[in-house]
């Protein structure tokens, strides 16, 4: 009977061992780079990769796909319950979609990468957050993190240590255009209708269209959907005709200002230097201003707000005419185009809301919105040229999409309330502020966030963390890349004929 038990004991140590092994096995080999790659078949992970400082440095320390993409082992529990999820999830992906069709660069974005970085992997190896080597930008960074950890990550400053992307390259000179005049004089406009403006010394243009002066209610009804506290109280205003852009400022107009006011190697200054070029334009930016996803006609986006008002200083310049933002009241009366709903559209917020539990189920139809707006359900993640949209009934394209744009206004939550009594002619906000008024949705937003009435403000130094300039640039957003704007030209009646 002791022989029998002891036999028993032994056999079960033995599988107990056996098990422990081939599992311990089976964990290393499903954790390998070329297990990985077996399902990860998009072509530039495994080139990426060898080519990153995670693998081409001068240490010869190499880190695999485990070891960013899983918790560390040692959270056991943790380790296996993610390991699972992530395989099981990846085979599915992998025999249910054609990789070739995955948009593989809308998930290398710092958000995406929430849901497959582990900080817990980072700090597994980077143990000391302030080596002798690290820099005084650097050390206020990793101080900032150590204070913050619930709000701040390690990818959002070190998005591209994981995986190779090339080196940021600054395209300012525009598409060939050996075939095409420069023009010498802009517009000449003595009528308030349309026109076509025309940026002297380039071949650069676009397009204005004459938004005639009227009254409308501003801000949103309590009872519409999603709606917000700073979108009230709705207020009766007037507002006189002005001209506005049909889309926002695209690259070639913005780069015809780079190209010509740029200060390359001079000291970062807020005021204009009359004595060397009338109008001291933007610093080079840290890496591509446009984020990799193109040029010419999209809209121009990672300025600031200070590079878009001398931006509209410098066409004022140019062309001698009176360019500035437009005022939040301005932006909603064109937004609007005479229409009083959520959008300027049919359709409510709820109907076309992704979020909401029924739409989640069953779907949306989303055509009619889909036609007017570039917004997180047909961007792709990134910008869009604006001849994929109708226009509003004033004319003007991707007013509520594409990327949020810059007011003249401070920000104010309750300015609504504050202004006088009665109808309110051209109002301009309040007299002073931190941040200013941004108008309109993006392509990172959903249909709550694309409303006529929702408002929103700049963000500087939250957009400006990851900058490694000191002091940090006035002049591009190191952290954000869905905020461009759109230019106004005043009417001015003595000189225009109605």
């Amino acid at each position: 009977m002791k022989r029998k038990s002891l036999l028993l004991f032994l056999t079960g140590g033995l599988a107990a061992i056996l098990f422990l092994f081939l599992f311990n096995k089976g964990l290393d080999s499903t954790s390998s780079n070329t297990f990985c790659g077996a399902c990860h078949a998009h072509p530039h992970a495994h080139s990426s990769l060898q080519l990153s400082v995670h693998n081409s440095n001068r240490s010869g320390i190499s880190a695999t796909c485990s070891d960013c993409h899983l918790p560390p082992e040692d959270q056991t529990v943790y380790y296996l319950t993610r390991k699972a999820y992530h395989g099981f999830h990846d085979l599915y992906v992998f025999l249910t979609r054609d990789m070739d069709e995955i948009d593989w660069a809308a998930k290398r974005t710092a958000e995406a990468s929430k849901r497959f970085v582990y900080e817990e992997g980072c700090k597994k190896c980077h143990t000391n957050l302030f080596p002798t080597t690290l820099d005084a930008l650097g050390a206020e960074s990793h101080l900032k993190y150590v204070r913050d950890p619930e709000n701040n990550s390690c990818v959002k400053c070190h998005l591209d240590v994981g995986h190779y992307r090339g080196e940021p390259v600054l395209a300012t000179e525009q598409t060939e255009i050996s075939d095409m005049e420069l023009y010498t004089e802009p517009a000449s406009v003595t009528t308030f209708e349309n026109f076509t403006e025309k940026i002297p010394g380039t071949v650069v243009s676009f397009r204005m269209k004459a938004i005639p002066g009227g009254r409308f209610l501003m801000g949103s009804p309590p009872d519409e959907s999603y709606r917000k506290a700073d979108e009230g109280p709705v207020r009766e205003v007037e507002v006189s005709g002005f001209w506005m852009a049909e889309t926002e400022v695209t690259w070639n107009e913005y780069f015809a200002f780079f190209n010509a006011t740029s200060s390359q190697g001079r000291k970062e200054s807020e005021t204009a230097d009359e004595e060397t070029d009338g109008i001291t334009g933007a610093t080079p930016p840290w890496g591509a201003p446009d984020q990799g996803w193109g040029t010419g006609d999209r809209p121009a986006i990672t300025m600031t707000h200070h590079a878009a008002q001398t931006y509209c200083r410098w066409l004022s310049s140019v062309t001698g005419k009176k360019y500035r933002l437009p005022t939040e009241a301005e932006w909603e009366y064109a937004a609007r185009g005479g229409t009083e709903g959520p959008y300027f559209f049919e359709g409510s917020p709820k109907k076309y809301e992704s979020e909401g539990f029924r739409n989640k189920i069953f779907g949306a139809d989303t055509s009619v919105i889909n036609s007017y707006i570039i917004y997180q359900e047909n961007s792709p993640n990134r910008t869009q040229p604006p001849t994929s949209v109708q226009p509003n009934p004033f004319g003007l394209k991707n007013m509520l999409g594409n990327v949020a744009e810059f007011c003249l206004d401070y920000y104010d939550p309750q300015v609504y309330a504050k202004y006088p009594k009665g109808i309110i002619k051209n109002p301009r906000g309040p007299r002073e502020g931190l941040e200013h008024v941004i108008r309109g949705g993006s392509f990172k937003h959903t249909a709550k966030d694309l409303r006529i009435a929702r408002r929103d403000f700049t963000r500087t130094q939250q957009w400006l963390e990851t900058d490694p300039q000191i002091p940090k640039s006035i002049w591009w957003y190191s952290d954000c890349n869905h905020v461009g704007f759109r230019v106004v030209c005043e009417n001015e009646p003595d000189e225009t004929t109605r």
